[in-house]
C-alpha cells in the first residue's frame, strides 16, 4: 500500500495513531511554514480504532497538499464530547469537522436512514460503489440543511452481533435479548421485529453496560468490538453482517464556506485518500480482531442464517423508508450492486 512507501508499515501506522490523538500536524519535509489556518477535527476513535489512524493520515494530506498554510488539529477518543455532542458542536460551529456514525445523523438528516438499512448492501465493494459515487454525492448535497458539508464517507464497516446469552445462529435465538443499538430508526425496528429489546445508548456507556448485565449484547463492526474490547465481557459473536455502518466526514457549513477554493479541494482530495487508507486497514484488522478474540476465548458462529435474518427484516424496514422518502435511492443502491 501507498502509506508504506518510505518507513515500516507498523512503524509507520503507530505514527499516525499517535498524531491523531495527539492533535499535532505534521512537519512535513518542505512543509516548514507557519498555518494560515487550522481546523479543530473530532472524532469518536480510540487509540487503537482505524479511524484514529485515518485521521492521522488526513492531517498530514492536507499539510502535503496545502504546503503547511492549513493545519487539521485532530482531537480523538471523544475529547470533544461523546458522538451526538460532537456532531452538534459541528452544526453549531464549536468545532469545525467530525466523523461519526451515520445513525448518529439520522434525527437531524432522516434521509441518510437509507445506509443504515439492513442488508442494503452486498459487499464492501458494493458500499463503497453507492457511497463514492452518485448516491454517496446526492446524500451529501443533503447535509446543508443541517448546517454540514460532507466531504467523504469513512467507515465503521459491516455490523455484526455479540451477546453474554447464547450463541445466535437464526433469528430465533435472538428472542428477548437485550441488544444496544444505535438511535437509527432502521437499527431499532430491525431488532424489534427480531424479537429483542433494542436498548440505544451512547457508545461510551457500553462497555459498562456488558459488564453489569444491564444489556445483554451489542452489535458492532469486527475491528471496533475488539479495539474497544468488548470481547472482554460478551462470550458470543455471530458474524451477520445485518448491516453496513459509514461514518460521515463532515465540515460546519459556514467554516467550509470560508476556505479558499484550493483548500476545499485540498481537503477533499485528502478525505478520500484517507477513507481508502482507512477502508484498507480496516480489511488487514479484521483478520487480526478475528482471530485475537477467538484465542481469547470468545465462540464465534462464522455462518449464521443470514437469508433468515434477510427474510426477517429487510421487507419492513425498506418498506417505513420508502413510505417516507421514495424508492429512487434505494433502486440505485440495488442496481449498483449488478
Amino acid at each position: 500500500m501507498s502509506f508504506h512507501k518510505g518507513g515500516d508499515p507498523m512503524n509507520r501506522r503507530e505514527f499516525t495513531k499517535r498524531l491523531a490523538l495527539t492533535g499535532t500536524v505534521l512537519a512535513m519535509p518542505g512543509v516548514l511554514r507557519a498555518a494560515e489556518t487550522s481546523l479543530r477535527f473530532a472524532h469518536y476513535g480510540s487509540a487503537s480504532d482505524s479511524v484514529s489512524a485515518a485521521a492521522g493520515k488526513f492531517a498530514e494530506l492536507v499539510a502535503e497538499k496545502t504546503g503547511g498554510a492549513l493545519a487539521i488539529e485532530v482531537y480523538g477518543n471523544g475529547a470533544l464530547g461523546n458522538s451526538p455532542t460532537m456532531l452538534e458542536g459541528t452544526r453549531l460551529g464549536t468545532i469545525d469537522m467530525v466523523t461519526t456514525g451515520n445513525p448518529y445523523f439520522t434525527a437531524s438528516m432522516p434521509v441518510l436512514n437509507l445506509l443504515d438499512l439492513p442488508f442494503l448492501f452486498q459487499s464492501d465493494a458494493h458500499a463503497f460503489k453507492v457511497l463514492d459515487g452518485a448516491v454517496g454525492e446526492t446524500l451529501m448535497g443533503s447535509m446543508g440543511d443541517a448546517g454540514l458539508q460532507g466531504i467523504a464517507f469513512w467507515e465503521l464497516g459491516f455490523r455484526n452481533l455479540t451477546n453474554s446469552a447464547r450463541p445466535v445462529k437464526e433469528p430465533a435465538d435472538l428472542k428477548g435479548l437485550k441488544i444496544r443499538t444505535t438511535p437509527n430508526p432502521a437499527h431499532v425496528l430491525a431488532f424489534e421485529t427480531l424479537g429483542a429489546a433494542p436498548t440505544p445508548m451512547p457508545f461510551a456507556e457500553v462497555y459498562s453496560a456488558l459488564q453489569t448485565g444491564t444489556i445483554d449484547g451489542q452489535e458492532n463492526p469486527v475491528n471496533h468490538i475488539y479495539a474497544n474490547k468488548l470481547h472482554e465481557v460478551q462470550k458470543y459473536m455471530s458474524l451477520t453482517r445485518h448491516a453496513y455502518t459509514t461514518s460521515p466526514l463532515v465540515v460546519n457549513a459556514r467554516r467550509w464556506s470560508g476556505l479558499s477554493p484550493e483548500f476545499q479541494a485540498a481537503m477533499k482530495e485528502a478525505a478520500r485518500e484517507a477513507a481508502s487508507f482507512q477502508r484498507e486497514l480496516n480489511d488487514e484488522e479484521d483478520k487480526v480482531a478475528l482471530e485475537a478474540m477467538a484465542a481469547a476465548g470468545m465462540e464465534i458462529e462464522e455462518n449464521p442464517n443470514s437469508d433468515a435474518f434477510r427474510e426477517a427484516v429487510a421487507e419492513t424496514t425498506r418498506k417505513a423508508y420508502v413510505a417516507q422518502f421514495g424508492s429512487d435511492l434505494i433502486d440505485q443502491v440495488d442496481a449498483a450492486a449488478a
